[in-house]
Parts: C-alpha cells; sequence; structure tokens
C-alpha cells in the first residue's frame, strides 16, 4: 500500500507510527507533505519515510491512499492545489475537522472520499476513529481504511455523515474534556493539602480504573454511580455539590459549543 499525507502534524503521525506498526506499508512508500522543514527533517530522521515540501510532489507517487491532515483553515487553499491532481482510483482520506464530503467531493471533483474523526489517544493506540465514505468508495477500500485505523485503537463505520460532527463534539474533543476535569480534580487535592505528586497519581489512575470498570462491567454509567454513592455519605455530598454547580448541563453546553463550531469549519 502506497500512502500519501498532506500535513505532517500530530494526527498524521499517530497515523503514521500505526501504519508502521501494522506493517500495512513500508516506510518508503510514504510520502508526507509538510510545509515545515523542522518537521520534516525529524519525520524523515524518525520513521525513514519520504517527505516534500510540495502537496502535488506527495501526490505523484501514486499513491493507493492520500491523507488530508491538515487545519480546516487552510482547507480551501490545498484541495484547490490537488484539484486534478488526483486519480480517479486513488482514495481521498479527510481527518479535517469539519470538512463535510460534498465539499471535498465539489472542490476536488473526486468522489472517492472518506471522512474520519480521529482522537488525541490514537497517537498511543487508545483512540476513537469515526468514519463514514462516499457510495463511490468500494469494499477494497473500505476495508483499507478499517485495517489503517485498527492500530489507533477502536474504528466505528456510520453511515450518516451527521453523525461524524457530533463524533467530533463527543470523542475528537473530549479527551481535553477529560484532562480539564482530571486538572481540576488533581487541583482539588492539591487544596485540601496534598502533595502534587500524590494528588495527580491518584486522579489519574481513579480515572483509569472507572473508565475500566464501566467498559469491562458494561453497567450503565448512572447504576455504577449509585453503587459507590452511600445515603447521606461523603460521595453524597460531592455529587450533590456538583449537581448544584450544574457540572452536567455546563458540559451538554459544552459538547454543543464544540458541534456548532465543526458546523461552521465546514463552511468554505
Amino acid at each position: 500500500m502506497i500512502i500519501s499525507f498532506i500535513g505532517g502534524g500530530a494526527m498524521c503521525e499517530a497515523i503514521l507510527k500505526g501504519i508502521l506498526s501494522a506493517k500495512s506499508a513500508n516506510n518508503t512508500d510514504i510520502t508526507i507533505a509538510e510545509p515545515n522543514n523542522d518537521r520534516r527533517l525529524k519525520l524523515e530522521k524518525q520513521y525513514g519515510i519520504n517527505t516534500t515540501s510540495s502537496n502535488v510532489e506527495a501526490l505523484q507517487n501514486k499513491a493507493d491512499i492520500v491523507v488530508l491532515s491538515i487545519k480546516p483553515q487552510v482547507l480551501s487553499i490545498v484541495l484547490n492545489e490537488i484539484k486534478g491532481v488526483l486519480s480517479p482510483e486513488q482514495l481521498l482520506l479527510s481527518i479535517v475537522a469539519g470538512a463535510k464530503l460534498d465539499t471535498l467531493i465539489k472542490v476536488t471533483n473526486h468522489e472517492s472520499v472518506i471522512r474520519v474523526m480521529p482522537n488525541t489517544p490514537a497517537q498511543i493506540g487508545s483512540g476513537v476513529s469515526v468514519w463514514t465514505a462516499t457510495p463511490r468508495v468500494n469494499k477494497r477500500n473500505k476495508e483499507m481504511t478499517a485495517n489503517l485505523l485498527k492500530p489507533l485503537g477502536i474504528e466505528i463505520y456510520v453511515k450518516d455523515e451527521s453523525l461524524i460532527d457530533m463524533s467530533t463534539a463527543l470523542s475528537g474533543s473530549g479527551p481535553a474534556y477529560v484532562f480539564a476535569f482530571i486538572e481540576s480534580l488533581i487541583e482539588a487535592g492539591v487544596k485540601l493539602g496534598m502533595p502534587q505528586e500524590l494528588s495527580s497519581e491518584l486522579v489519574i489512575h481513579t480515572v483509569l480504573g472507572s473508565a475500566k470498570m464501566l467498559d469491562e462491567t458494561g453497567i450503565d454509567p448512572s447504576e455504577l454511580r449509585k453503587l459507590v454513592t452511600s445515603p447521606g455519605g461523603t460521595t453524597a455530598a460531592a455529587l450533590l455539590k456538583l449537581e448544584e454547580e450544574e457540572l452536567g448541563q455546563a458540559l451538554i453546553k459544552a459538547v454543543q459549543a464544540a458541534y456548532e463550531r465543526s458546523i461552521e469549519l465546514g463552511k468554505l
């Protein structure tokens, strides 16, 4: 499999690591177009792949898959640059937040397109990638995409593209919500008088264990919450305060804001 990336950022590198670890492609069959010279040199040295500063040049290696891993703000420029360069048999795979399939098709005049929303834990093989495809994407290319995403964590195919923007707001941005929650819990421990290092260790492993318990038991989170909450106890007192401060509503509003921003980003 020959793969070209347009954009050499963190998510590109996460996919690159997955490809190489799964031996889905040889490093010499991978090309990354990246404008930053230092970044190109780092990727070349670390992974032994090919790099270039030219997006068009990156497509001249007859790639089976062309991965768009750029910022939404430069999407229009890049799409117009590669328009007419893509061959009909190539698969265009976009991980650009908000970029709609219709937009990608219309600007590039290319109909074999897949849209993926990965998240940052993909960098350690524990991510979530939600994806969809245009009708022109054949079974082979869908299987190739699934195999490309599996080393990054779990991959979920959806037929309804609107679920991608929702996934962007929930799982795509979700790690940041979790990190913010963890930051606050660590700070709470410190304010109680606990050393920073101990507070961090307790919080991180509490979150890890709780998530693992949810995953492995399959029990609804509301039921697990009830199981660890004794009437009149310490947990009940804490949860009452969270309810008074409307933490749940704040999170719902945060996800809604991320969803609306994803829709905005998709408007070229």
